[in-house]
């Protein structure tokens, strides 16, 4: 992801040097077009994250519920033995 940033902070740059040099109308369309796509593909990649590290989330939770109910019925077992 950090090379992907790099790349958009790349564009900006030659946006910025485009908007002073005016290097012409096809170089704003492409880069645009480049902007876009690179933006979308961040978006998309940072939202599979979220989603992932939620998952992760709650499967740790459900690992530690687990743990939980196994410790009480083993306790439970001990006192009915008592």
């Amino acid at each position: 992801m950090f090379v992907w940033c790099s790349v958009l902070f790349v564009l900006g740059i030659l946006a910025f040097f485009d908007s002073i040099f005016n290097m012409g109308n096809l170089f704003r369309q492409v880069n645009s077009v480049f902007f876009m796509l690179i933006s979308l593909a961040l978006l998309i990649r940072t939202t599979t994250k979220i989603k992932t590290k939620k998952q992760e989330t709650l499967e740790n939770k459900l690992f530690g519920l687990e743990r939980k109910v196994k410790t009480l019925e083993e306790g439970n077992k001990k006192l009915a033995e008592f």
